[in-house]
């Protein structure tokens, strides 16, 4: 701090919080452009101050490129210190950004030019680059635009990137650990995540101020309380060293799970900014960027604890963010997402119902990892048949492995439609029926209540049912195969396996009781078992297919909404079934199931009864599927009966990003007047 007197007024400045002072008057003045990791030069500068002239040593700053726009939205996504020092860049914003005449650093802190593999990150994409810098097993990582500002940094004690260090819990947006394999560059980091994210990672940076008291929010989305009394901060400024938290506020020792902790930096936060979260080994837990304005009254993640940043309308420190800020301005993701298309008069005997049983986002759910918008993809009222002209009951949607362009789908009346693009929409392919095909139980009897559907190896739809609509007090869990290349308006089955009595549970009388058992089913291949090292649990030994001669080439996991558990089969050609156990999915209800080659995860997904959450199981390092990460929908989509998800093979990936679809089983959206009223299916992006 330095300070002069004159007729009674002081003036005072300190370099280390780029405060400025007069008293009296009482005033601040904060430099409009700060040296952020700016190289500078040295000349001497003057002030005048109400005649009062000041002349003193400052740091002048030469002319500078603009910063890119969206530049805030780009995250260092994965490093590695072994073989060729590779480092991925993540787009979390929805625009492109480029990247030309960016510079990196190491713990050195002089910037040099770099190589990216595109000059451009689009929307959800990736870069990857090799440190021109070698970097070390001890090692910081920062990203400068060409003007010099700080776009991201992370930090690593011993071998902390080897064999790479990620975020896990969602790109650009996880938390850092060290990954089990450095083989997800220039993709999701998903497959290389451990099974078990350590706890410190579910810490995250929520809600940042540079308006005033420059305070720093902190949010615990884990199940244990995370003790923080060593950790230290930093701002964008490489001159700086790093803070303890505990200085900042000695009683912010540890933070429970689901608990905030808030402390005022003392560093002194700027316009362009950034806030770097490290543990107390030194390596990075977190960390936000905001461009001008971003942070004033503050910056958010929304979801909270997770998703992307937004300038927020009014600060919630200490407590669940809003997220009811318009975006935009310098926060960091910018955008809250927008519903789009949809509308149209609802038809004759067509009636959206509201949805039921709404429940709790369970603990550590992240924030929807694809994009924001999301698009209403169908026409109103079209799925009104004889058995349920109501137009409801849409559920389980599958896409078709060998021809993405084709979504599969079950109405829970006893109906399979084969959808296809339209103008945008999905609709009814009438080369196959434009009213659907009605299914029935084996020997053609019956109105199957048919819930979910996948498709096997052999192209033909496995579906589900958990009663006969015809005698719905009765439980009738069972599993059909339908050979789509059938011919004429009612299909029936070419196989059937029955195991309603292992879920006496349901046979109470209730028809609600019988309407909560099989919701989902999905294929998941023999291959992926094996190569994950999946442990038989008839045999205790690793899984071996050759064992089951009759089942196929993979397993069938149906999802029970009774209790949220998947219950694993091998379909035998004889019309047997050998049971494989059951699973818990740490969800209340399951609703739909699907294997997705993408992430290389099961996914099990619930309705609002869970939060509207999407479970991606994984097999862990014993040989048992557990659950991995879960996701919440896109923000801007209903929070109805979604009983139905699909994501679309990688191979119509665009940009980073691959096609969602969601099915309303209600058809209520938002309500009477809202453009979703009437509409079943929602199609967003996921990350490929």
């Amino acid at each position: 701090m330095c300070s002069w007197h004159s007729g009674g007024q002081q003036l005072e400045f300190s370099w280390s919080t780029r405060r400025f002072k007069i008293a009296p008057p009482e005033s601040r003045l904060v430099p409009t452009s700060h040296p952020r990791a700016r190289v500078a030069s040295v000349y001497a500068a003057a002030f005048t101050f109400s005649g009062l002239l000041v002349t003193g040593m400052v740091a002048a700053q030469p002319a500078a490129a603009a910063d890119p726009a969206g530049y805030q939205n780009v995250r260092i996504n994965e490093v590695t210190s072994s073989n060729n020092d590779t480092v991925e860049l993540y787009n979390t914003g929805s625009t492109a950004v480029s990247i030309s005449g960016w510079k990196m650093s190491d713990d050195s802190f002089s910037p040099q030019s770099f190589s990216p593999s595109s000059g451009t990150i689009p929307a959800g994409g990736f870069v990857t680059f090799n440190s021109p810098k070698g970097l070390g097993d001890s090692d910081k990582l920062v990203i400068y635009t060409s003007g010099g500002t700080v776009v991201d940094r992370v930090e690593w004690a011993t071998n902390g990137a080897k064999p790479a260090m990620a975020r896990c819990g969602g790109d650009g947006t996880g938390g850092w650990v060290t990954a089990t394999a450095a083989s997800t560059f220039g993709a999701s980091n998903a497959s290389g995540c451990p099974s078990s994210i350590p706890a410190a990672s579910w810490v995250r940076i929520n809600e940042v101020t540079s308006d005033g008291a420059d305070t720093v929010e902190l949010y615990n989305g884990g199940t244990g309380a995370v003790s923080i009394g060593s950790w230290k901060y930093v701002d964008n400024d490489t001159s700086h060293s790093p803070v303890s938290v505990s200085s900042s506020s000695p009683s912010a020792t540890s933070i429970p799970a689901g608990g905030y902790v808030a402390f005022n930096s003392t560093i002194g936060l700027g316009d362009n900014d950034s806030v770097f979260l490290l543990d107390s080994n030194g390596n990075t837990i977190d960390s936000m960027t905001w461009a001008t304005g971003g942070a004033k009254p503050s910056d958010e993640r929304c979801g909270n604890g997770a998703g992307w940043f937004q300038t927020s309308t009014t600060a919630t420190l200490g407590s669940a963010n809003s997220c009811a800020g318009g975006g935009g301005g310098g926060g960091g993701g910018g955008q809250t997402g927008q519903l789009l298309g949809g509308g149209g008069s609802l038809t004759s005997g067509c009636t959206p119902e509201a949805p039921s049983g709404t429940g709790s986002t369970p603990a550590g759910t992240l924030a929807w990892p694809g994009g924001l918008d999301v698009t209403i993809a169908d026409n109103v009222c079209a799925f009104t048949t004889s058995t349920g002209p109501e137009g409801r009951d849409l559920s389980g949607l599958a896409f078709e492995p060998a021809n993405p362009s084709v979504l599969w789908a079950a109405k829970n009346k006893d109906w399979l439609f084969k959808l296809v693009k339209s103008n945008g929409k999905w609709i009814p392919d009438a080369s196959w029926s434009a009213t659907g095909k009605q299914i029935r139980f084996a020997g053609g009897s019956g109105e199957p209540d048919s819930e979910g559907l996948t498709i096997g190896a052999n192209g033909h739809i496995y579906v589900t049912s958990e009663r006969d609509n015809t005698n719905n007090t009765v439980p009738k869990d069972t599993i059909m195969e339908f050979d789509p290349a059938a011919t004429g308006s009612t299909l029936t089955p070419i196989h059937q396996w029955d195991m309603t009595s292992q879920f006496p549970q349901l046979n109470t009388g209730s028809k609600d009781d019988a309407n909560l058992g099989f919701e989902g089913v999905g294929y998941v291949p023999d291959s992926w078992l094996t190569a994950n090292g999946w442990v038989d649990p008839l045999t205790g030994a690793a899984y071996n297919p050759a064992n089951y001669p009759l089942h196929g080439a993979g397993l069938f996991f149906a999802g029970l909404e009774w209790d949220g558990t998947l219950h694993v089969y091998g379909l035998n050609s004889d019309g047997t079934f050998t049971t494989f156990g059951t699973i818990a999915t740490g969800k209340a209800s399951v609703m739909d199931v699907t294997f997705d080659a993408g992430t290389q995860r099961i996914i099990a997904t619930c309705d609002n009864t869970c939060g509207e959450t999407h479970t991606l199981m994984k097999v862990n390092a014993s040989g048992a599927i557990v659950p991995d990460v879960t996701y919440t929908n896109p923000a801007v989509m209903p929070t109805d009966n979604l009983e139905g998800f699909a994501i679309a093979p990688t191979s119509i990936c665009v940009n980073g990003f691959r096609e969602a679809v969601w099915s309303d089983d209600g058809i209520y959206g938002f309500g009477s007047g809202s453009s979703s009223h009437g509409h079943a299916i929602y199609s967003g992006t996921f990350p490929c």
